[in-house]
């Protein structure tokens, strides 16, 4: 090691946030397609009445937009400068907070606290739900999430291929996005039990039988709907892991 690269300072989180927001992969069609089921899924579970809701971390603001076009209105929280700054010249009518979730204090209750692809970022994901289940509204709030699953069969495949040593393995595209994990259908839970949060559903979607980059290649958009829609019958094989929680009482 240079004395150059020891003097280095260390990379800070919004940096890490900025690197992958300079080079962001979520446009791609099948980033595309999950994000919009993954909308489908959590549209569900939307409480009654809605008032408030905190979509987290929405890079390019494809959910966010899902969002507006049922009419809700989202404030957002967004940890990059890079993706804060593009969303408030897309959605400029939207309360748009760019700070990192442990840093960050409401001004109010959420009905609804969305973290679409986020706890696979985060140092310390049982902190961050710790911290952002007093943000819900007593009783009904809920927070929806969604992680990409280790147990995927197209990950087990690979695992069998030879080309990765395990299903937890961080592929490329994990690299990229800065994942610092690949949940279990058991971890995935777990984090949420830790952080005192209720799981009220749990399940998946996405049977992904093929990388993405594969699929984009060959596949239609109605193919990848189709199989977005049949992970859900089998969660623990499906790509993408999805639970509703609420603070316990």
């Amino acid at each position: 090691m240079s004395h150059e690269e020891i003097n280095q300072p260390p990379i800070t989180e919004i940096d890490r946030l900025d690197n992958v927001a300079s080079d962001s992969w979520y446009t791609l069609p099948t980033a595309i397609a999950t994000i919009e089921y993954s909308y489908q899924v959590f549209r569900r579970y939307f409480p009654q009445p809605l008032n408030r809701i905190l979509e987290i971390g929405p890079a390019e603001g494809i959910m966010t937009q899902l969002l507006i076009n049922d009419g809700v209105k989202p404030d957002i929280l967004e940890g990059s400068t890079i993706f804060a700054e593009n969303l408030r010249q897309q959605f400029p009518d939207l309360q748009i907070y760019n700070s990192l979730i442990e840093n960050f204090q409401p001004a109010c209750f959420y009905d609804v606290i969305i973290l679409g692809h986020v706890l696979e970022h985060v140092d310390d994901p049982v902190l961050i739900l710790s911290t952002i289940r007093n943000w819900l509204v007593p009783k009904t709030g809920v927070i929806l999430a969604a992680v990409p699953n280790a147990r995927s069969i197209h990950r087990q495949a690979a695992v069998v291929m030879g080309l990765i040593p395990h299903e937890e393995t961080m592929s490329e595209k994990d690299i990229h996005h800065g994942h610092r994990r690949i949940y279990t259908p058991e971890t995935f839970r777990r984090d949420f039990t830790l952080a005192g949060l209720s799981i009220e559903f749990f399940g998946g979607y996405w049977l992904k039988p093929l990388s993405a980059r594969q699929l984009e290649e060959s596949w239609t958009p109605e193919m990848l709907r189709a199989f977005m829609k049949l992970g859900e019958r089998y969660p623990d094989i499906a790509a993408e892991l999805v639970i509703v929680a609420k603070k316990e009482q």
